[in-house]
């Protein structure tokens, strides 16, 4: 790597920028600066030349043409090794530019504000920086790049370390990140444009999803696999860690459901979550009553679960929580007494959500396969009491409306094949992931009979349509007395049939939650 002798200096974030010009100018590097840099460096006495100066040619367009010129672009792309690109900038008169100094306008930044004109955005495209450090990082060999203030005391330590050059692999490094933070910024444009575009397909021909790691977690699902976590940037993380130990990937995943299903209601919710399936979920007047339905329907799975409200979590829920041995509590705000009595548990992770889970983060849901990936939206459908149909002679009772309701908000969070018996505002037994909805059936019963409590006059919810009468027999059996689920059966008829048999009313939605 040549010795650093010309750097080309032209930014939008200033912040240290006068110490950093300054270091290098005490280094004997000649500076090259443009508008409101050569302006700041001006004002620090920091000695400089303009790029005038080299192209020979006024800022133009309202200083929209800077650095676009022949002359800036041959000394950052002249080949040191090769003596006819020299002779050509000896011959123009032109030095040889050994560091490009640009960060680039803030596009992303700009459109992450909710009252963005058009206009604005499309100023905040950076041209003649992106142009210039892309050139600049081509040739890595003998240019540097840098390209943010929380580089520059790195480089000034390498630069006085080594004689003013820069090793190669560092540079390579830099001109890596290049390439890293233009693609990332053209990513913000393409992606901003053609949220505007009126014809934009559902789903793209091409996917350009960006994320950004925020973790490096301790290991996935098992210690054996590594794994980490990743979000859109510019964009806010659904809640923010006030304590306890990391979270896992498996925290992560249970957290995602325990906090969206108390959001599905509005009344004061509690969910509790275990291996990304719930075990109880409660709801009323007070949170903690409604923590005391969801924990009655499975105590023995809650032990070691993930619990969820959409209310500010209070002392009374706090002191019952703390008895117990739980992953993660995560609420929209604690009080600060109730925080102060859970935060003892010096391993329990007390997450406060961000207030855009209540109205529900819309991000499709993404799934690896062999040989790529699927993408769907997410179950997200609105319904109501009149979106339904009543199949049968019996009609539901209001308080069975009231269950049933409770009950297919819920479902769709539980795991295929899914059966959910119900009262109003509390899950009695949740039957959750069996290959068959007869199992599904028999396992949401012995839940509830694990937990002593009374099926008689319960509902029962299905995910999808009941293929035979067998576990409306089972449900009459166990005591429900009302049933909601999607229809569509070859044999719905005989389904009904069994409902009538046994006077139990029956409700299709016409809409199927499966979960996989």
């Amino acid at each position: 790597m040549p010795r650093i002798k010309t750097a080309l200096v032209s930014v939008y974030d200033k912040n240290g920028l006068a110490n950093f010009a300054q270091r290098l100018s005490n280094l004997g590097i000649k500076l090259i600066s443009t508008g409101g840099t050569s302006a700041l460096l001006k004002n620090h006495n920091i000695p400089h030349h303009q790029v005038e100066d080299l192209t020979n040619f006024p800022e133009l367009l309202e200083g929209r043409i800077k650095t676009l010129h022949p002359h800036i672009f041959m000394g950052i792309l002249a080949l040191r090794e090769k003596k006819e690109h020299l002779k050509t900038l000896s011959e123009h008169g032109l030095p040889a530019i050994d560091m490009v100094v640009v960060n680039l306008y803030p596009f992303a930044d700009t459109i992450s504000k909710s009252d963005v004109k058009l206009t604005e955005a499309l100023e905040q495209i950076d041209i003649g920086g992106v142009s210039l450090l892309r050139a600049a990082a081509k040739n890595y060999k003998d240019v540097v790049t840098v390209t943010a203030p929380d580089k520059y005391d790195a480089v000034i330590k390498t630069l006085v370390e080594n004689d003013c050059t820069v090793p190669e692999e560092l540079s390579l490094k830099f001109a890596s990140e290049v390439f890293s933070l233009t693609s990332t910024y053209d990513w913000y444009i393409s992606r901003y444009l053609s949220d505007l575009t009126e014809d934009t397909e559902y789903f793209p021909e091409k996917i350009d999803a960006l994320f950004e790691r925020v973790q490096v977690l301790r290991y996935g699902e098992n210690p054996h696999q590594k794994a980490a976590f990743y979000h859109r940037p510019h964009e806010h993380l659904p809640y923010r860690q006030l304590s306890g130990k990391e979270l896992s990937y498996n925290n992560l995943i249970d957290t995602d459901t325990a906090i969206a299903i108390p959001y599905e209601y509005e009344m004061p919710t509690v969910a509790i979550i275990k291996h990304a399936n719930p075990c109880g979920v409660g709801s009323d007047e007070q949170l903690e009553k409604a923590f005391d339905k969801a924990l009655a329907t499975d105590p023995v799975s809650a032990f070691g679960g993930i619990i969820g409200c959409n209310r500010t979590l209070d002392v009374q829920t706090a002191e019952k929580i703390s008895q117990m041995f739980v992953e993660v509590v995560i609420a929209p705000d604690f009080e600060p007494e109730a925080y102060k009595i859970i935060s003892r548990k010096k391993n329990l992770r007390i997450l406060k959500a961000d207030k855009s889970l209540q109205t529900g983060i819309q991000l499709p849901e993404i799934k690896t396969i062999s040989g790529g990936i699927l993408i769907q939206d997410k179950d997200t459908i609105n319904f109501s009491r009149n979106d339904f149909k009543v199949v049968t002679s019996k009609h539901p009772a209001e308080l069975e409306w009231e269950a049933l309701l409770f009950g297919w908000r819920l479902i769709k969070y539980v795991k295929s094949n899914a059966i959910v018996f119900c009262a109003p505002g509390r899950t009695l037994g949740i039957g959750a992931g069996q290959p068959s909805r007869i199992d599904a059936s028999a396992f949401a019963i012995q839940k509830a009979q694990n937990g002593n409590l009374n099926l008689k006059g319960s509902v029962v919810v299905s995910d999808a349509f009941f293929p035979f009468r067998d576990n409306i027999d089972i449900a009459h059996k166990a005591g429900a007395r009302a049933v909601i689920q999607p229809g569509g059966s070859i044999r719905d008829d005989e389904v009904i049939a069994a409902a009538e048999e046994h006077n139990m009313a029956m409700v299709f939605t016409g809409v199927r939650h499966f979960r996989h």
